[in-house]
């Protein structure tokens, strides 16, 4: 199927590495232009040059930025011209119990996971709204829905931009601008990887050995019953990205591996 992607230039937050960099994979792929970003100066630099490596005739570059720091942001910002598909990706996550989150906590991980989609939104929607054409995907999770209780902080940025991409649909109407928002579910991204790896370490397991106990301990109802790979999510986003899903507005897709009980 041709995604008609030939000539849409997109911006993807988070995207050095894990689904991020699988969504510049696959949009490279349907001839996109893409940018992509990272905190780090040099691993944004080294990712955009194994995507030239793997897509030697596709435009794409880097624009480095830490999305927790307001100068590099507004930085990055002006940096941004022509986007016909924002990609919001970018995220942070970590395992902490609710009575050992501090008031700095919530904010951090609500400034970096919410407030970078509405502060990309804000600055490329009016242009899209103005073109009548464009496509805005938040890349949100199933912790969304169903709040894990040792991350709750993270489930509640999650249902936020939940809620911001399907308020941010209602201005849409009448055009050719779309804005949704995916539900991924446990994903074997690098972070995911790295840590799965030193768990299997010390207790002289193989990987995947490991990666079945984990998905039976912390998924045992999931209808996948393994981890989602990050081009299982990016294949979503790139139909989300075409002219093809014009008809999808407003709508939370699940790629969550069947790991949501509700309908």
């Amino acid at each position: 199927m041709d995604l008609k992607l030939e000539g849409k230039k997109a911006f993807i937050s988070g995207s050095t590495q894990g689904i991020g960099f699988a969504i510049a994979q696959q949009l490279l792929a349907e001839k996109a232009e893409v940018v992509i970003n990272g905190r780090n100066e040099e691993k944004t630099k080294t990712a955009v040059q194994k995507l030239q490596a793997e897509f030697p005739n596709a435009k794409v570059s880097g624009i480095n930025a830490d999305f927790g720091k307001k100068d590099e942001i507004d930085a990055l910002l002006n940096k941004l011209t022509n986007i016909d598909i924002l990609i919001n990706n970018v995220g942070v996550f970590d395992l902490k119990n609710f009575e050992d989150l501090t008031d700095e906590d919530w904010y951090k991980i609500f400034e970096i996971n919410v407030m970078s989609s509405i502060r990309l939104s804000k600055k490329l929607l009016p242009k899209m709204l103005e073109k009548k054409t464009g496509r805005i995907i938040f890349i949100s999770s199933e912790s969304g829905v169903n709040i894990p209780g040792n991350m709750i902080h993270y489930g509640m940025t999650k249902a936020a931009m939940t809620a911001v991409s399907n308020g941010l649909s209602k201005l849409t109407i009448g055009t050719e601008v779309t804005v949704n928002t995916i539900l991924g579910g446990p994903t074997y991204s690098d972070g995911v990887a790295s840590a799965i790896e030193q768990i299997a370490a010390m207790q002289n397991l193989e990987v995947e050995q490991m990666k079945s106990i984990i998905v039976q301990q912390t998924n045992p109802h999931s209808l996948l019953q393994r981890f989602i790979e990050p081009s299982e999510i990016a294949s979503l986003v790139a139909y989300l990205s075409s002219p093809l899903s014009l008809a999808t507005n407003g709508a939370s897709l699940r790629a969550d591996g069947g790991v949501l009980k509700t309908i």
